[in-house]
């Protein structure tokens, strides 16, 4: 059995895996050199594995020191697999409180890679409600939880998903330049809710409000959705501040203890 399983085994997958363990364990980050000197690799060997590990986006480089580090995407993948159902868990209640106060379908999603990933919804009362299917992802740019994420990201970090949006017109009322997306995030960290404006269907309007971790990082989000004639600008601020008090209990509940923004 020993001598089979050993057939089976891919030395750079095997060699790749051992780099993210030591990268997470040091979490400013590593030159090759200090790679290949702890983990026993030949120079050549480490290069090859971080460029690789580096353009499928599981690592990143500081520029000016060299070293690499483990990204955001990293920590996706491990939420996804082992926190989101500790997320659901503990959020799904207090989405259904929140529901009940606000009448209006309440939404958990996630940060992906490029767009939001909407995971759970609580759904509202009236007779007319929004309904989502699980795994549907949003654009960050128009959105109200996507805005509420970015908004609290570190500033390097958020940045470099900003560079990497397509601002894409869906009407009149959509964000589609970088200038006016990165104004939009400095005003929703200040009042600590996002809207969705109508910006990416016409008619609906969008409150959201960020999760945070133990970390104080933004893992999720929460929104409510509906018609503009019930979600105005005249209850907005009263909307965003009770989504901003449940968040701020999820994310009490997730390790959170620093006051909410």
């Amino acid at each position: 059995m020993e001598e089979k399983s050993t057939n089976y085994k891919v030395p750079n997958l095997e060699r790749g895996l051992e780099i993210m363990e030591l990268l997470a364990e040091h979490s400013p980050g590593l030159s090759i050199q200090e790679i290949k000197n702890k983990l026993g690799l030949s120079q050549t060997t480490v290069f090859r594995i971080t460029q690789s590990l580096l353009q499928s986006g599981y690592l990143g480089r500081n520029e000016e020191s060299k070293q690499f580090y483990l990204t955001r995407k990293m920590l996706t993948v491990g939420f996804r697999s082992i926190n989101e159902h500790d997320l659901l868990g503990l959020s799904l209640p207090r989405m259904r409180e929140l529901r009940d106060e606000v009448k209006e379908t309440v939404f958990l999603g996630i940060m992906g890679d490029k767009e939001g990933i909407f995971i759970e919804q609580a759904l509202g009362t009236h007779p007319f409600k929004f309904m989502l299917t699980p795994g549907n992802r949003f654009p960050y740019y128009c959105s109200a939880p996507g805005k509420a994420m970015l908004a609290f990201l570190p500033e390097k970090e958020c940045l470099a998903i900003v560079d990497k949006i397509d601002f894409q017109a869906f009407n009149k009322n959509t964000i589609t330049s970088k200038q006016q997306f990165i104004k939009e995030l400095k005003d929703v960290r200040k009042c600590g809710y996002a809207l969705d404006r109508e910006e990416q269907l016409q008619g609906v309007v969008c409150v959201g409000a960020p999760i945070f971790n133990y970390q104080g990082l933004p893992i999720a989000s929460i929104w409510t959705s509906g018609p503009v004639e019930r979600l105005n600008a005249d209850n907005w601020s009263e909307q965003g501040k009770l989504i901003m008090e449940y968040a701020a209990k999820i994310s009490s509940d997730m390790g959170h203890t620093q006051n909410h923004p």
